[in-house]
Formats: structure tokens, sequence, C-alpha cells
């Protein structure tokens, strides 16, 4: 099975769902959104089967320290696309792809069962 993991290195919940992976020997593609980008088509992908209120993650230091007008012009879709498309940081991580659906941010219980399901 091939997948990919989305997300920056030095993120904790990245790194815990990078340790899960191998521990559990899975291989998998890492992609580096801030290093490797990203795609309007990728992201635009993501937000076909995720909300944008669950891709954009309000509770990071990316988005607070968006100008409070930036913060108002995230509304719908295309604006959440085109702030991730700006600013790859401010998407919640890990986005995982390959696996069942798209899925962000880890729990090593939501990863034992995604994985159950796909097997």
């Amino acid at each position: 099975m091939s997948f990919t993991l989305y997300g920056i290195p030095n993120c904790d919940t990245v790194k815990k769902a990078r340790t899960w992976l191998a521990d559990n020997g899975h291989d998998f593609a890492f992609h580096d959104f801030n290093k490797q980008g990203l795609s309007r088509d990728l992201v635009a992908g993501w937000l076909g089967q995720l909300d944008w209120e669950v891709l954009v993650n309000r509770k990071g230091t990316t988005w607070r320290n968006l100008p409070d007008e930036r913060k108002a012009q995230i509304t719908d879709k295309d604006s959440a696309l085109e702030l991730m498309l700006e600013n790859p940081s401010v998407i919640k991580r890990p986005v995982l792809q390959g696996v069942g659906p798209v899925s962000v941010g880890f729990s090593a219980d939501a990863y034992t069962a995604k994985f159950q399901d796909a097997a």
C-alpha cells in the first residue's frame, strides 16, 4: 500500500504519527509541505473530502499570527484554499492520504482503525 503523510518535520503531532507508522511497519512517503510545497490540485482534493474548517488550524501559531483582516477573509472553501497555499503551516497536521479517506490529525486509535479498515 502506498500512502503519503503530509506535514512539517518539527511538528510534535507529525513526529508521533511518523513514529507510529514506523513502529507498526508501514512504509510511507513523507512530504514536508513547507519545503516541498503543495499544489492547488492536491489541496483542492483534500477540500473535496474534508471541510475547510477541519483543515485550517485556527488554534495554531500561524493562524494566531495572521492579521485580523486576513483571518476575517477566510469564510469558505475557496478563501481557505488560497490561505493554505500561501501559508501551508496553517494546515492542521498531519494529513494522511492514500489509506481510505484523507484524514487530519493523529491518534494511535484512529490510525489503528484506519489501517485495519484498509487491510
